[in-house]
Parts: structure tokens; C-alpha cells; sequence
């Protein structure tokens, strides 16, 4: 309504691609389309490219799909202006996390904002002339650009103008939202912040309400197993490189940043390498373990959990030779951290939420071809016991998944979970 009213631009910003992980390009083709039937004369989209949840080199079929609904509108709306604006890998421009890199979402608000970057006539045009420069590039990787007309960026953010970030998944989406919305904003310099109404798929983080506005209500993840603990006294320590910070306390926490408890709880965030991780392979798994150790070994804590990202991130890369190190790297750090619970009389569990470096290419049309997304595939899930005597066996479930891990956390350590809980995975005799 902004938009049409004012005669402004409406503005989408977003990952795109199929992929399901953090957007799905139906999403954005839905709005586009409602766009145009409400009115609205001129739409600007600034694409993210994925290469990481989809093929690796899969942009430029995106591209297609969604230049074609553009000049579809476009010649069936006398008036219409729809088209392309900006773009770049997502691992270089805007989808930066967890505050690991800020000149990511830099990058992105120079190419997104204000026009700045290289030039091109299309976005196709973009990602062809990178792919012809440096044929091993992926999407995920291709530098920012800016698509212009007669010499002038065709679609800058200015006042008045309407944006909404069509990701849906939050952790890469907060930080461009903050750099709209915070006034006091201070990780790089905007340059101009233009007055607009800017608004996200979704509310990405309750606890600091980013953004304000949103199109769903975020779900409501009451009573997450770090509530319970907390409310039972249990003191706990969470561990992971930024990558996976998050993962262990914004996520585990139902979306929400910061402690549950200060008291009962202590975070670790060891900073990741600002690199492509297929040149370091091995992360930060053996200072995640050496810390780990540490605080294991200080009696302080009942409850300890740690994210090792290295199958999932060094996966991501596609390099077959970095993947199978950063799994040994993992494998020897595990090898280091078991027996200092054996130690400790304690229990390890080992688990995943999905696959990643297990699958390291698809057949396709009877060839290779490289799979940088995650897999499908069932995952493993641990218990070491050293003290084990038959006091408990896995419980007889019809399914098992990652909603059964909260409660068999706390029948481990000793409580009973809460009737609300998906069912444990181990039943005492």
C-alpha cells in the first residue's frame, strides 16, 4: 500500500532458490505475483544466490524462472516496471550470522541501498561473466553486482520505497535487518539510510523483536529443554566457533538471544576464521575441545553441549579433499574429549541434525555432479556410557527424530521430562 500510494518501489530481498532452508523461490514468486495484482507499478527484486542448499552452479536457471515472471507482469500490466536489481553469493553479500563478518552484509548494502557495485546489464549477464572468469566459482561465492540502465543502477533503496526480506529463516537474515532498522547502528557505515517500511517473512529474533514488522507470526517454542534445566538448578555451558554459535544458544533456546539463566549458564563463542573453510578445514574443533575440556574438567557444570561445524561448513564447499579432513579433524577431537568424560564418570552423546559431508555428489544424467547441500540421509545418534550396566535400552518407538533428543537428554541426567515432551529414546528397565 506504501508502494502503490506513494508511487514508490516495492523492494524483495532474498535467497534465491528452492532449496527450503532459509527461502523458497515460491514464496517470492507469490508476492511478486500479488504485487501486481494490488497495483503495485514497480517492483525491484535483489537476489541472493544459493549454490549451497541447491546445485552448486544452478543460478542462472533461478534467474530464468523468475526474469520470465518479470516480463510476463511486464507485458500483461501497461505501465509495469519489474525487474532485477542487484545481487551475489550469499557466502559474500547480505547473509552474513552470528556477527562473524560484517563487510558481508556491507557488501550487500552498497549493491541492495545505494547502486554500488560492478555493473551489469542483467543478472544473467552477472553470473555468466563470473562463471567465464573463473570457471571453478560457485554461486555461493560470486561477488556482488548492480544491475543498471543507461549508465544509473535501476533500482537503489530510497525514501518512501517498501522492502521485505523474504527469508524465513532467521539467523541470516537479522543482521541486514538491523542495518535498516537501528538507529544507533554502528558495524559499518551505511552511507544513507533511507526512511522506509521495512519488514521480514518472519519476526527472526522474540528477544530483541528483529525486525518490527513481519508478514508470519514467528512460532512459539515454549519451554525449550534449557528452560527446564535452568528451572531445575542445572548448571550448563554451551560451545561452538561463530559459525555455530547460534546453533547452541539462539537456536536451542527457541529462537531467542541472549541467557536463559546468567547464573546457571556460560556461553563460548571461539571466533571462526574469516576464510573459505575448504582452506581450513580443521575450523576450530581443537580449540572447541580444548576449551570444552577445560570446563568439564572444573566441576563446575552437570550439562555441557558443543557444535563442531566442520562437516557441515567445509561440506558446503563441495572440495571432497577439505570435507574428509575436516571429518578427521572431528573424529581426533572426539577421540581427545571421550575419555576425559570417561573420566569424569560422565555421558556423551553424539548426534547430527542432518547430513552434509556423508554425500558428497549426486549421479546425474549418469554423471557426477557435486552436492553441496545437505542430505537426506538418517543420522547417527550416540550414547556413551562408560558406567553402562543394562539400566536403560532404546525405548520401542514408532518414530525417532530430532524431538525425542530433549527428553532422553534429561532421563540421562536423571529427570523425568515433561509430559509435553516428544518421548525419550531410551527407556529405564
Amino acid at each position: 500500500k506504501r508502494a502503490k500510494d506513494n508511487n514508490k518501489i516495492f523492494h524483495l530481498i532474498g535467497l534465491l532458490s528452492d532449496g527450503n532452508v532459509h527461502s523458497h523461490i515460491d514464496h517470492l514468486f507469490a508476492m511478486v505475483r500479488q504485487c501486481a495484482q494490488e497495483g503495485v507499478g514497480r517492483v525491484r527484486i535483489h537476489v541472493l544466490l544459493d549454490g549451497r542448499d541447491v546445485y552448486e552452479k544452478s543460478a542462472l536457471t533461478y534467474i530464468e524462472k523468475t526474469e520470465n515472471l518479470l516480463k510476463e507482469i511486464n507485458q500483461s500490466h501497461k505501465g509495469y516496471d519489474y525487474c532485477v536489481a542487484s545481487g551475489g553469493g550469499r557466502m559474500v553479500t547480505t547473509m552474513d550470522r552470528y556477527n562473524a563478518d560484517w563487510t558481508i552484509v556491507e557488501r550487500g548494502w552498497n549493491a541492495h541501498v545505494l547502486g554500488r557495485g560492478r555493473r551489469f546489464a542483467s543478472a544473467a549477464e552477472a553470473v555468466q561473466t563470473y562463471y567465464n572468469e573463473d570457471p571453478k566459482i560457485t554461486d555461493q561465492y560470486l561477488d556482488p553486482f548492480v544491475i543498471e540502465d543507461d549508465g544509473s543502477p535501476v533500482g537503489t533503496i530510497e525514501d518512501g520505497d517498501a522492502v521485505v526480506f523474504f527469508n524465513f529463516r532467521g539467523d541470516r537474515a537479522i543482521e541486514l535487518s538491523m542495518a535498516f532498522e537501528q538507529k544507533d547502528f554502528d558495524k559499518f557505515d551505511r552511507a544513507r539510510v533511507p526512511d522506509i517500511l521495512f519488514a521480514g517473512m518472519m519476526q527472526y529474533d522474540g528477544d530483541l523483536r528483529i525486525p518490527k514488522n513481519f508478514l508470519v507470526a514467528p512460532p512459539q517454542i515454549d519451554g525449550p529443554v534449557g528452560v527446564y534445566m535452568c528451572a531445575n538448578g542445572i548448571r550448563s555451558f554451551a560451545i561452538s566457533e561463530t559459525q555455530k554459535f547460534g546453533h547452541v544458544t539462539y537456536f536451542w533456546n527457541g529462537n531467542k538471544s541472549g541467557y536463559i539463566d546468567p547464573q546457571l549458564e556460560t556461553y563460548v563463542e571461539v571466533p571462526s576464521d574469516r576464510v573459505r573453510f575448504d582452506q581450513t578445514p580443521r575450523m576450530k574443533a581443537d580449540e572447541i575441545t580444548d576449551k570444552a575440556i577445560e570446563l568439564l574438567k572444573s566441576g563446575t557444570y552437570q550439562f555441557g553441549r558443543l557444535n563442531y561445524p566442520n562437516g557441515d561448513m567445509v561440506g558446503h564447499t563441495g572440495v571432497p579433499e577439505a570435507i574428509i579432513k575436516s571429518v578427521e579433524a572431528v573424529d581426533e577431537n572426539l577421540a581427545k574429549l571421550l575419555p576425559v568424560v570417561r573420566q569424569l564418570n560422565g555421558i556423551a552423546v553424539i548426534l547430527a541434525d542432518h547430513g552434509n559431508a556423508d554425500e558428497m555428489f549426486t549421479v546425474k544424467n549418469g554423471r557426477r555432479q557435486v552436492s553441496t547441500a545437505h542430505s537426506l540421509n538418517p543420522v547417527p545418534f550416540a550414547i556413551v556410557d562408560p558406567d553402562y550396566n543394562g539400566e536403560y535400552g532404546m525405548a520401542d518407538l514408532k518414530e525417532r527424530g530430532l524431538a525425542n533428543i530433549a527428553a532422553t537428554l534429561l532421563n540421562l541426567l536423571g529427570y523425568e521430562a515433561p509430559q509435553e515432551y516428544a518421548p525419550s529414546l531410551v527407556a529405564f528397565q
